[in-house]
């Protein structure tokens, strides 16, 4: 019985946190906005994961591989109107 309690409690934990369904890498990114992939990781190194950047980790990228949740594009792209908007 404890066991069916606690494993209800972490499927509910994980439904409400595992909201992200997709995400897009800078190199997707950068192709979709028309923009500059360096620029754009310049420029996504002031987002926080809170602002919609991911981290994505891989055998092939220990490192890791900034992607972007829905979110995190509509934050990239205001942050790309600032940087412009600065540069005038």
């Amino acid at each position: 019985m404890e066991l069916a309690v606690q494993a209800r409690r972490n499927r509910s934990l994980t439904m409400h946190i595992n909201k992200i369904h997709s995400v897009r890498t800078t190199a997707l990114v950068a192709r979709d906005l028309g923009e500059d992939e360096d620029w754009l990781g310049q420029i996504a190194i002031e987002m926080e994961p809170e602002d919609g950047l991911i981290r994505v980790y891989g055998p092939d990228h220990e490192d890791g591989v900034m992607a972007f949740s829905e979110f995190g594009i509509e934050s990239l792209q205001n942050l790309i109107a600032i940087h412009r908007d600065g540069n005038k």
